[in-house]
């Protein structure tokens, strides 16, 4: 038995202590499910609640690390918990770091279409928060941009990034 997720049950799925459904198999970096027992990458604690710097440096962190998929958990977490007013632009950062996850896998067709989605996301909420382009020092015109360039890499290339070599800078970018 698992006791991060309360285990598995008698009808073969995994629960956490509340009894919900919860996938409790091991992780690697991209979120692919490893086999039951094997050596995964630590998941994220789901429904913390951070401040939005707090936010934004844990997913660099992850990002950086070449964990985009961890790094959507973080922004998940900010979306869910954050103030009404933010919740698209958390969760079109987190589809930017789904997009990320999905091209690193090697799903050109899902990694472009979600990366071209957060990238909408978040102009869409700059463009209605009266002029705030930097929201917590997140540099908002340049990840749209990374993300639509992004975007036309794989689906020209149509194969695997490396999650490393295209970790987005959340504040801009590294001088």
């Amino acid at each position: 038995m698992n006791a991060a997720s309360g285990g598995r049950r008698g009808d073969g799925r995994d629960r956490d202590t509340t009894g919900r459904a919860r996938n409790a198999r091991p992780r690697d970096g991209l979120g692919r499910p490893l086999p039951y027992g094997a050596d995964g990458v630590e998941r994220q604690p789901e429904g913390l609640v951070r401040s939005p710097g707090e936010t934004v440096t844990e997913a660099q962190a992850l990002l950086d690390a070449g964990k985009p998929f961890h790094a959507h958990e973080v922004f998940e977490d900010a979306w869910k918990s954050g103030p009404e007013g933010e919740r698209t632009l958390w969760r079109g950062l987190a589809q930017l770091a789904v997009g990320l996850t999905h091209a690193a896998r090697g799903n050109t067709t899902g990694g472009a279409r979600l990366l071209r989605r957060g990238a909408g996301a978040v102009e869409e909420w700059a463009a209605g928060a009266a002029g705030r382009t930097r929201p917590h020092e997140l540099d908002l015109a340049e990840l749209a941009s990374w993300a639509r360039e992004l975007a036309s890499v794989v689906e020209r290339e149509g194969a695997a990034i490396s999650a490393v070599a295209w970790a987005p800078r959340l504040r801009g970018r590294r001088d």
